[in-house]
């Protein structure tokens, strides 16, 4: 399959059998943006958008979040060994990466990677855990991996590895790198990136007070990771998390379903 975005500049439910994907994936970006989670013109967000999981959308080379619009998300096939060699091709990174991930980790719908502040610390530190102090912590309690075999850009080797680390988990450390969350949804994908960085910015920010941490204990802590999983499977809360951020967007950058 070729590498394709939209042609038109302006995508319509008639015109693009992938409308509200490219949407939601877009709205995602620009909030990412707004909370300053992304990285220059790098971190890319992908969402598989055929039954195997192989075809996916992802962001084209060299485009800032902050200006992603939806009819240029990019259409790949993960088992296309020539997609580097066309014109249009993605960041060499984001099809490793992506690429990787939706063709041995068919679960992984959406694929969110970036280097996010206080994401990257804890990945930054030997103790990469995230220990239960609040309720935001307590969330990703027992719920998240740890890559610690970092090797380079996450290109080759590194990227199939990061397939196998994940498990079944929604969130991944990625050791002396950045965080990946991934998601059945756009979503749920962008909600675990926005709690998760959210935690870890209160766990960095309590360590940086010095003072003794209060931690829960482990019945409590997971008693609590057990609630947030059922109000996150049991009820629209992450669509309407997004469903809130394509309000805000509507209002105020309208452009972006363009």
């Amino acid at each position: 399959m070729p590498i394709s975005a939209v042609d038109n500049r302006s995508v319509t439910p008639d015109s693009d059998p992938h409308y509200e994907d490219r949407i939601n994936l877009a709205a995602a970006f620009r909030m990412t943006a707004r909370l300053d989670m992304h990285e220059s013109v790098a971190n890319h967000f992908s969402y598989a958008v055929s039954d195997d999981g192989s075809q996916f959308l992802v962001n084209p080379l060299g485009r800032h979040f902050s200006n992603v619009r939806a009819s240029e998300l990019l259409l790949l096939d993960a088992n296309d060994d020539s997609t580097m060699d066309k014109p249009g091709a993605p960041d060499p990174t984001a099809w490793a990466i992506h690429g990787a991930m939706h063709r041995n980790v068919p679960q992984a719908r959406c694929v969110l990677h970036v280097h996010s502040k206080y994401a990257t610390v804890l990945a930054s530190i030997q103790q990469s855990g995230l220990p239960p102090i609040d309720q935001n912590t307590m969330r990703f309690f027992n719920r998240v991996s740890v890559d610690d075999g970092f090797d380079g850009m996450g290109l080759g080797d590194e990227a199939e590895r990061l397939t196998t680390t994940l498990g079944d988990n929604r969130v991944l450390i990625m050791g002396n790198h950045g965080v990946m969350t991934v998601g059945q949804t756009i979503a749920i994908a962008f909600d675990e990136l926005y709690y998760f960085e959210r935690a870890c910015a209160n766990y960095i920010t309590a360590l940086l007070t010095g003072k003794p941490l209060r931690i829960a204990t482990d019945e409590v802590a997971e008693k609590t990771a057990r609630q947030w999983d059922d109000y996150i499977d049991r009820s629209p809360y992450a669509e309407v998390h997004l469903r809130e951020i394509r309000e805000i967007l509507d209002r105020e950058e309208p452009d972006y379903k363009l």
